[in-house]
This record gives C-alpha cells, sequence and structure tokens, in this order.
C-alpha cells in the first residue's frame, strides 16, 4: 500500500510576510496513483496545511481581520475548522466527547461560538488548538482504519434522520469543509496583506 510519503508541492517564495519574511509553500501533494485510503488522507493533510499556510505570520490583528460585509475571520475559521476536526472524528464517528474548549461551550447561547471566541484567543493558542485537534483526529482515524475501513458506520446518526454515514463520507465531507474554506481564506489572506497562491 501506498502511504503518505512527503513530496513538497512548491519549493519557492511565494508571498512575503510582514512578520515572518518570504513565505515557502511546503506543502505535501496528495499522491497521484495510490489507495482510496492514502488519496483521501493526502488531500485532507493538503487542505489542513493549506489553512495552516493561509495563516502563518499572522497576529492578532491580522487574525482577527474581517473583509466586509462577512464578519468570517481567519482566527475564527482557524477555531471552527478545529471544532470540526472533533466534532466528526471524536462526536460522530467514534461516539466520544468533543475537545476541550468545546466541550463546556455554550452553544444554545452562541451558536457560533467557535467563530466569535476566536477573537478572545491568542495566535499561538488558536494554532495550538487546530495542531492539537488535527493530532486527536489523525490517532482516531488511524485506530478507525486499524478496526474496520473506509465501510464502517459512525457511532452517532444524522440528528434529523438518524441516519449513519460511513468513515468514507466522513473524509470525503472533511476535504469538502476544508477546500470551502480555504477559498474564504484565499481572499481574507489577500486583503490583509496581499499574499497570494494556490
Amino acid at each position: 500500500m501506498v502511504d503518505r510519503a512527503p513530496r513538497c508541492r512548491y519549493g519557492r517564495v511565494v508571498t512575503n510576510d510582514p512578520h515572518t519574511g518570504p513565505a515557502v509553500d511546503t506543502r505535501t501533494d496528495p499522491p497521484v496513483a495510490a489507495g482510496e485510503v492514502a488519496t483521501l488522507r493526502g488531500f485532507l493533510d493538503f487542505h489542513r496545511d493549506t489553512m495552516r499556510w493561509k495563516t502563518a505570520g499572522l497576529g492578532a490583528a491580522e487574525l482577527a481581520a474581517t473583509l466586509p460585509p462577512s464578519t468570517m475571520t481567519l482566527g475564527g475559521m482557524l477555531k471552527h475548522l478545529a471544532y470540526v476536526e472533533s466534532q466528526w472524528f471524536s462526536v460522530v464517528l467514534t461516539g466520544g466527547p468533543f475537545l476541550a474548549p468545546f466541550d463546556t461551550a455554550d452553544w444554545s447561547a452562541d451558536h457560533d461560538w467557535d467563530w466569535r471566541s476566536a477573537a478572545h484567543d491568542t495566535p499561538e493558542q488558536l494554532r495550538t488548538l487546530f495542531d492539537r485537534a488535527v493530532a486527536a483526529s489523525d490517532a482516531i482515524l488511524d485506530a478507525a482504519l486499524a478496526a474496520g475501513g473506509l465501510d464502517q458506520p459512525t457511532a452517532r446518526g444524522d440528528r434529523h434522520t438518524g441516519e449513519r454515514w460511513n468513515l468514507r463520507w466522513v473524509l470525503v465531507h472533511m476535504i469538502e469543509e476544508y477546500a470551502r474554506h480555504n477559498g474564504h481564506a484565499d481572499l481574507l489572506r489577500e486583503a490583509i496583506d496581499g499574499s497570494v497562491g494556490e
């Protein structure tokens, strides 16, 4: 089986960041001719790294910047995606608890708590939370793949229909979630400092 062998997509300077200097895109290409698991994980990892790249080197003010009329921020996006990782892998797939701080948030008072509360977190806290959520998801995913593969159903079902997804669907959904938000991140990052790139 072909695994997730690292291969740098680009080795060129793609943007000048005012905080860290030239930023190099060091994302890893998804494999071009691998099995289903390696391909799905390759694309998920690529999109996770794209979000890291789009938020790299930004301070609190930049992570809280909006592009009106939207209230979306890159900091909110990092926290939201950490929540989504925890929701789909920990809660839905295994039936486990949310990762902190999502487990104690008052979601009934604010359905967008993940987005809004990010303004009170430091850049380091947001990046650490994101990386911690991804690491937890990867550990769950490794165990799930070893135990039952892509066809295994989730522990929890759709709250409206009760229908349970399979692991394949969860991975495709996560890729879709990141792809949408990476498009948003492109626009926000360019508005903040002019940085562009795939």
